[in-house]
């Protein structure tokens, strides 16, 4: 049950949601995407190498299209992007091999190498991670796929954003992103109010798949599916990162943006290397490995679920549990993301 100092929050994050959507049609279309299932599907691998990630995907992907009775087609618009994640470095990143077996299996559904877009926080973590190839080489292709780099303000517009009363000053976040600011001189205060938004996936695509990885996180309690897709998807949000009351809020709110639920079409994540205390700075002390990979076009579900796989690495290892009740879980369970009780999940074995 949420508090009720929670539930106060929550209705003045719901009614706030309605005024601080901006961009065309995002201010007069409210309407909400079906609301995700409650599958996860898992496929346990025999390895981490291009073959085991393209036998898990491929599978997964088939088993999903069943579930939904819709194959993943070019459709209208005939693009896909992948939203990676690469902040905490090459240490915690997406794993290179599962985002060349989504790309394998795309062009098995009718796409071309040339269709597909990854997408990145950071130009320099993309780089270190194995995204983008050495500045010496000129070029921003990961295996003939074009790699977009957010922090290069090239992917933003001045009509999509999201507004929020907190202002870029308050923010003392403690992990340096190394992320060059598109918007870095802030004029003035409803300038640094806004988020802007990832054009490509709210615009360009069909689809995007999003392929988080997992940590810990001091103020939120997981750093996945949620925050990947949100927090680490767009502008100034680093600002939010100071407070457990503002960032669950921020989260749900922009992961409920319509534009951008229409084309969130699932999420994929490998447990190759995931980390259960200290994150998401990168720790090698902290991280463990298991032989998976979990797909599900519920990023609420996933959270709870990966919640827990944390929790038990950190009872092991004599750390706190993280809470039962993160208010990120929560609020975005309430604005419709997906639902947080793992104990309704369709855990689904792929193989």
């Amino acid at each position: 049950m949420i508090p009720s100092s929670n539930k106060i929050l929550l209705a003045v994050a719901v009614a706030f949601l309605a005024a601080s959507l901006y961009g065309q049609g995002a201010s007069d279309s409210l309407g909400q995407p079906a609301s995700p299932s409650n599958r996860v599907f898992e496929y346990e691998m025999s390895g981490f190498g291009l073959n085991e990630y393209s036998l898990a995907v491929e599978d997964m992907l088939s088993l999903f299209e069943q579930s939904r009775q819709r194959q993943l087609r070019p459709g209208e618009r005939g693009r896909v992007g992948l939203k990676v994640y690469s902040d905490s470095g090459p240490g915690l990143s997406t794993p290179e091999a599962l985002v060349e077996a989504v790309v394998q299996s795309l062009i098995k559904r009718g796409y071309g190498r040339q269709d597909i877009f990854i997408l990145g926080q950071s130009s320099s973590k993309l780089r270190d991670s194995g995204f983008l190839p050495p500045l010496s080489k000129r070029s921003v292709q990961f295996n003939q796929v074009f790699v977009r780099a957010l922090d290069s303000g090239s992917f933003y517009h001045e009509k999509w954003f999201y507004d929020s009363p907190l202002p870029a000053s308050s923010s003392r976040y403690w992990i340096d992103l190394e992320s060059e600011n598109p918007f870095p001189q802030v004029e003035n205060e409803e300038l640094s109010r806004k988020s802007f938004l990832p054009i490509p996936l709210l615009h360009e695509v069909d689809f995007w798949i999003n392929l988080p990885c997992y940590s810990d996180h001091p103020v939120l309690g997981v750093n996945g599916a949620l925050m990947n897709a949100t927090l680490w998807n767009a502008s100034n949000t680093t600002r939010f990162l100071n407070s457990p009351a503002t960032a669950p809020v921020a989260v749900a709110e922009m992961g409920a943006i319509p534009e951008l639920r229409e084309t969130w079409e699932l999420n994929i994540v490998s447990l190759e290397r995931y980390q259960f205390v200290g994150g998401p700075i990168f720790n090698a002390h902290y991280t463990v490995s298991e032989p998976y990979v979990l797909l599900s076009d519920n990023p609420v579900m996933l959270d709870a679920l990966m919640r827990e796989r944390i929790n038990v690495h950190r009872a092991k290892n004599g750390f706190e549990p993280l809470s039962e009740e993160l208010k990120i879980l929560a609020f975005s369970e309430q604005l419709g993301l997906g639902d947080s009780d793992i104990a309704v999940m369709d855990l689904i074995h792929a193989n």
